[in-house]
């Protein structure tokens, strides 16, 4: 049953991301040339995603467990770091210069653009790559102790809890703070 539910959820995000104009690079292209020929139509369909997930949230989050999971899982991280800033910046720099982000990209394979294709290619490589660089470094954070034995040093530093399992109304007000 969930992944019927992930299925839809995804149909939906796809028609929404399409019907939107988000697919579009070149509607995404107009829409950042803020000191040329803005389109600020994406400004529109972006605050009426976030005003709707605003509010759905809200709703959601009154009920003591989701219809399809056990619990809520929400993360609760607020530091800024630098692989969020690397992220952030890998992310506007595609954005930028190509015009698709990953959620539109994929969408927009069903175009079968030479260039949509291209682009999706290069995100899967960068992936790969991205998890072979963070398995190579979790490897090199393994040293051997005074004892003989592993340790992880700064691998444990790194690791903080990302999430948080929300299942009992005391925790929804852990949220609000």
């Amino acid at each position: 049953m969930s992944n019927l539910a992930a299925f839809v959820v995804g149909l939906a995000f796809a028609l929404g991301l399409g019907i939107g104009g988000m697919t579009s690079p070149a509607r995404v292209l107009a829409f950042l040339d803020v000191a040329g020929a803005w389109d600020p139509s994406l400004a529109f369909v972006m605050l009426g995603g976030v005003v709707v997930y605003g509010a759905a949230f809200r709703l959601v989050m009154r009920r003591g467990r989701p219809l399809l999971a056990p619990a809520f899982v929400v993360p609760t991280r607020r530091d800024i770091d630098a692989r969020l800033l690397g992220g952030a910046l890998a992310f506007g720099v595609g954005w930028g210069i190509a015009g698709l982000c990953p959620g539109p990209a994929l969408t927009a394979l069903a175009s079968g653009e030479p260039r949509v294709w291209a682009f999706v290619a290069a995100m899967v490589a960068g992936i790969i790559a991205h998890k072979a660089v963070e398995r190579a470094v979790a490897v090199r954070m393994l040293a051997p102790g005074a004892d003989g034995s592993a340790e992880l040093r700064v691998a444990e530093q790194r690791q903080r809890p990302a999430r948080h399992v929300h299942t009992a109304p005391a925790s929804r007000r852990a949220i609000r703070r």
